[in-house]
């Protein structure tokens, strides 16, 4: 097999078991998921899971950061003031993660992963996120839509708003509808990275 083939075939493999770990978690949640349940529905030999992933948890953290980056990738527009495709990606984003099965089952069902995630350490997800959202913030500082201060710090607090927001959004859905929890969000986004000088409001009611 030709290197090309092999790095195909390779790939190919590495799908279907992610897809397999991610039907896995949507049904049984991450602490009920094992590779051997993950391998046979990929349809792949344990071992060849092993040597990719040493045990769920890091596979479950490659899922996850395979579904966030996708989730970005189709919510982060490619044009236009970096404030404006910074807000829009972050709230489609979050709406997005909300109804998302994989995350809505961890929600539910492994709290305290979650907590792991939030309290303890940050993930691989979060480190991302905070790359891409410095990357916009300073984007935004260079074409004026955004104000100024230290990038990372900027998008470290993005992160807090936003992830704060998906994590409570059913705690409060009596008193916040998903219509106006996305507004809502928008607004505060906006108004924390709007510069000082800029009275205009951009957000979409």
């Amino acid at each position: 097999m030709s290197r090309s083939n092999q790095q195909t075939s390779t790939s190919a493999i590495d799908r279907a078991i992610l897809d397999a770990a991610r039907a896995c978690v949507e049904e049984f949640g991450v602490r009920r998921t094992t590779l051997t349940e993950v391998a046979r529905r990929a349809g792949v030999s344990r071992p060849t899971v092993y040597r990719r992933w040493p045990d769920t948890g890091s596979l479950v953290a490659e899922l996850l950061v395979r579904e966030l980056r996708g989730i970005v990738g189709r919510t982060v527009p490619g044009t236009g003031a970096a404030r404006a495709r910074l807000v829009g990606g972050v709230v489609a984003g979050a709406a997005i993660v909300r109804a998302n099965p994989l995350f809505a089952k961890i929600f539910r069902t492994d709290t305290d992963l979650m907590l792991t995630y939030v309290f303890g350490r940050l993930g691989r997800n979060q480190r991302e996120l905070i790359r891409l959202f410095a990357t916009l913030i300073g984007e935004g500082q260079h074409d004026g839509s955004i104000r100024p201060g230290d990038p990372d710090e900027l998008a470290t607090m993005l992160l807090l708003i936003a992830q704060s927001t998906v994590q409570s959004a059913a705690m409060v859905g009596h008193l916040l509808a998903e219509s106006r929890l996305d507004a809502e969000l928008a607004r505060a986004i906006d108004g924390y990275l709007r510069p000082n000088n800029d009275p205009s409001d951009g957000v979409v009611r």
